[in-house]
């Protein structure tokens, strides 16, 4: 693949970022009851997921028709084996439906079952991360990678509770609980896109969450790795697009999470 469609593809997820971003912003704190319906229990839908989600796909099908996607909230298209967009137009709907200022859009491109290419953009602060597969990770054009510490106890972990698998409660809390005694504080953001990203720019060592969806994490994953960072599902394998679940983090540190959330969740969940 050369190197200008690459350019070409980034172009085009970044403008659709931004301009997802935009509504984002103008309709912050401007919701009533009528716009905002339940998905599922505990899952929120906001009519600005589904603008910023049109946009985006309006953006990237005007460049690409032939494309393909895989979206949160409308298009469940399979993948052929060529050129699919994975994305999340509002991640953090729950946050932005109480105007908590962290959430963010992410854009993925997968070609032939890889992602070669992830955007996340946090609008509030402006800060736009993005990667292409070889070519390393960048927020606001200036080159980002993984924190270098090696210590539990000097590590900031991030990590998300599992609103989707309520009944997985008492296994998390273990891992929470084993986790938090040895690392120096653990935060919950309510954006895995954005603690992806900070997993890539260092701000955190590491991240674990389950039973997340593909367009939570395909863009993050991609950005972490190529940072220098490490993801995995939660056996240690590649699968944590299919299971949602996810252990990420620098070299030194993820494998040290990864070790515990084995222990707690073997044979509990799939990888």
């Amino acid at each position: 693949m050369n190197d200008n469609l690459l350019n070409e593809f980034l172009k085009t997820a970044v403008s659709a970022a931004r301009l997802a971003g935009d509504i984002i912003i103008k309709n912050l704190g401007h919701l009533s009851n009528e716009d905002v319906q339940t998905k599922q229990a505990f899952d929120f839908v906001t009519k600005v997921d589904r603008w910023s989600e049109a946009v985006i796909i309006q953006t990237i099908r005007e460049k690409f028709p032939s494309h393909r996607f895989l979206t949160e909230e409308t298009l469940k298209q399979e993948d052929t084996g060529e050129y699919r967009w994975i994305i999340d137009p509002l991640d953090g709907t729950t946050n932005y439906i109480h105007s908590y200022p962290m959430f963010s859009v992410s854009i993925a491109l997968e070609y032939k079952s890889e992602i070669i290419m992830g955007v996340v953009f946090d609008p509030l602060k402006d800060e736009l991360f993005y990667a292409v597969k070889g070519c390393g990770s960048f927020l606001n054009n200036r080159k980002i990678t993984a924190s270098g510490v090696a210590s539990l106890d000097k590590s900031l972990v991030a990590t998300g509770f599992p609103f989707r698998a309520k009944e997985m409660i008492d296994h998390y809390l273990r891992a929470f609980k084993e986790i938090f005694l040895r690392v120096s504080d653990i935060r919950r953001a309510g954006s895995a896109a954005i603690d992806l990203a900070y997993v890539a720019a260092g701000r955190f060592e590491g991240f674990f969450e389950l039973k997340l969806s593909p367009w939570d994490i395909a863009a993050g994953a991609l950005l972490i790795e190529e940072a220098g960072g490490v993801v995995t599902d939660f056996g240690g394998g590649a699968e944590y697009l299919a299971t949602g679940n996810i252990v990420a983090g620098n070299g030194y540190i993820q494998p040290q999470i990864l070790k515990t959330i084995r222990q707690v969740f073997q044979g509990i969940v799939e990888k």
